[in-house]
């Protein structure tokens, strides 16, 4: 849901980018799992003592993290929040990681390859697809090109041409 950035300040504070529709959805969580940049599995739980936005970033003080040379060691550590925690997305609405691995196949019934990660861009998401052969494609997730959606199926249907 985010990214630690740096610390912030000298009283053990991090800063994180969070990677959420609205920047400040991470504060209505009263505790955080932050896993090391290089290791994606270690995640160790933090109570949230204090946070707040800080511009399109957040700030935070968490429980074991006392000064900056601890803050330190977090910086470009992933930020999470248990799923279960979370709100169950709306009618039509997915969480990015519930798109990760689907297969992308487009109209004509041809089959592009598996959503590795979802990128943001600013204007909208996009799907990064790979293929069996590795190659790549970037496909924006807009109503023009994203058909739909279907989890429970395991695809993606696209109207997107094989060629492009």
């Amino acid at each position: 849901m985010a990214r630690v950035l740096a610390p912030y300040g000298i009283q053990g504070w991090i800063k994180a980018r969070p990677y959420t529709a609205s920047v400040d959805s991470l504060l209505d969580y009263a505790t955080w799992w932050l896993a090391p940049a290089g290791d994606a599995k270690a995640w160790r739980e933090f109570k949230v003592r204090s946070a707040r936005q800080h511009g399109d970033t957040l700030v935070a003080a968490l429980d074991g993290v006392a000064d900056r040379e601890s803050a330190l060691q977090w910086r470009g550590a992933w930020v999470a929040v248990p799923r279960a925690s979370l709100p169950k997305p709306g009618e039509g609405e997915f969480y990015w990681s519930d798109l990760v691995g689907l297969v992308v196949v487009n109209r004509q019934d041809q089959t592009f390859g598996r959503v590795s990660k979802v990128l943001e861009t600013g204007a909208h998401p996009v799907l990064h697809v790979v293929a069996e052969d590795g190659s790549e494609r970037l496909i924006p997730v807009v109503d023009a090109y994203v058909d739909a959606i279907d989890p429970a199926a395991g695809r993606i249907l696209v109207d997107w041409p094989a060629d492009y």
